[in-house]
């Protein structure tokens, strides 16, 4: 079975995530969505709704895995025989930094990136800056799946 992982906080996911996540997905047998835990970070939402919204927008997929991971990437694929991580890129400042961690993950593990360059449609977004919009009453709901804008929504009206 070919495995890969795409890692990442997705809070929340958008529609930059799901197009990467997508084409993997027909690249590789099994895809692992690995939700990243950070203790030092207070997210928007929480690790278990991340997985769960996650979990519903990439039902369609059919190959799809979600969970969440503490620690460094490279153990996350060594306990799941993953061979490959999956990135995307939107910009030449990603590539600088995202260069660095493929090669220190290929020094300690032997674990290969494959970078995937971002739909140009949704090279400018992430997940911040649809939060930060959002939280100023700004429209969103084009770079969100439905349900998670919708769950964007009621979150913040909460706050």
């Amino acid at each position: 079975m070919r495995r890969a992982v795409c890692p990442g906080s997705f809070d929340p996911i958008t529609n930059g995530h799901l197009d990467i996540i997508g084409r993997a997905s027909k690249l590789y047998d099994v895809v692992h969505v690995a939700v990243m835990i950070n203790q030092s970070k207070k997210g928007l939402f929480t690790v278990d709704e991340r997985i769960e919204l996650i979990r519903e927008v990439t039902a369609d997929f059919g190959n799809v895995e979600v969970e969440s991971f503490h620690g460094l990437l490279v153990d996350f694929c060594k306990q799941r025989e993953i061979p490959a991580i999956v990135k995307g890129l939107r910009a030449v400042s990603d590539f600088d930094y995202e260069l660095q961690m493929a090669q220190m993950n290929n020094g300690l593990s032997g674990v290969e990136t494959l970078f995937v360059p971002t739909n140009p449609t949704y090279s400018f977004l992430s997940s911040s800056l649809v939060k930060e919009v959002a939280t100023w009453g700004g429209d969103v709901s084009h770079l969100l799946p439905p349900s998670v804008h919708e769950a964007l929504v009621k979150r913040l009206g909460e706050r």
